[in-house]
């Protein structure tokens, strides 16, 4: 059920032990080297076969047991490549624990820099310390890098001020899959860490681009939720856009936060996503912050 994947999606906490007691790491095959892996955090994609484990993402430190026990249930081995979609805990949180067991972990250069400081979001009022040296990738990028493994070509695309402004979205050509990060979001308004260096303009012509990438066969993988087709992205893309447009809208008649809230930009969609994590206020304060700071 969707609202158990979200339940504790608040992408700066990182959960206690306790909490993750109960977490089952389900698996979605692709191909035969290509799966997708759920759990409790953001969605997992591994890639395996004769050169190695690629792994994207690696959600809570609590689950790095859990998900390579997953892991060796389509491949035995360790873990060869890590790469981080994002700096947020609940995609790097398990960073240390690959990295001890000889993973190489691979961001944009962004990440590095945004896990090795303090951060602060405003719109949670929390602060999420610096991550601990282990954590930290030790490969990053500045715009992108191609991975060639296991008989697939794996394209990684950064996307500047998008969820954050470290963005990698992977796709994996052969195989007509791409791994959108948290640029796209399922069943729930996205976040837009504002704070991170994201912006509602840069969500949009990121899922423009994955658009162009894709075709009716292909298979999205979102931050959370299940996998998705072209047109549930189109879909996300298309209301992203008319949010974006009624905000700026109230902007450019001089209404301030309060006012451009009130007005109800999200009102056609606030019963079926404002309910689930953020509320539509809440992503009326990201879109309209994105557009004016």
């Amino acid at each position: 059920m969707r609202s158990l994947v979200f339940a504790l999606l608040v992408c700066l906490a990182v959960p206690a032990n306790a909490q993750m007691e109960d977490v089952v790491i389900e698996t979605t095959p692709f191909t035969d080297s290509l799966h997708m892996l759920s759990g409790r955090g953001g969605n997992l994609v591994v890639c395996t076969g004769d050169d190695g484990i690629f792994l994207i993402d690696d959600q809570y430190a609590p689950l790095s047991e859990k998900i390579m026990a997953a892991i060796a249930e389509v491949q035995e081995g360790p873990v060869r490549f890590v790469l981080n979609t994002h700096w947020h805990g609940d995609h790097t949180g398990g960073n240390e624990n690959f990295g001890e067991t000889g993973s190489v972990i691979v961001a944009h250069e962004n990440v590095r820099a945004r896990m090795s400081v303090d951060q602060f979001n405003e719109l949670f009022d929390r602060e999420t310390p610096a991550s601990p040296e282990g954590a930290l990738p030790i490969v990053t990028f500045s715009e992108g890098l191609t991975f060639h493994v296991n008989g697939l070509t794996l394209e990684v695309i950064h996307f500047a001020r998008a969820h954050t402004d470290g963005d990698a979205v992977v796709r994996f050509a052969e195989a007509n899959v791409i791994h959108t990060g948290d640029i796209v979001f399922d069943g729930l308004y996205p976040f837009i860490d504002v704070d991170s260096g994201g912006s509602i303009d840069g969500v949009i012509a990121a899922c423009a681009a994955i658009l162009e990438m894709a075709d009716a066969q292909t298979k999205i993988v979102p931050g959370h939720g299940p996998v998705l087709g072209r047109t549930e992205v189109s879909a996300y893309r298309d209301m992203l856009v008319e949010i974006r447009a009624r905000v700026a809208t109230r902007i450019e008649a001089g209404d301030d936060l309060e006012a451009v809230k009130a007005s109800r930009p999200t009102a056609d969609w606030d019963e079926e996503l404002g309910h689930v994590w953020l509320t539509g206020d809440q992503v009326t304060e990201l879109v309209y912050r994105s557009l004016t700071e």
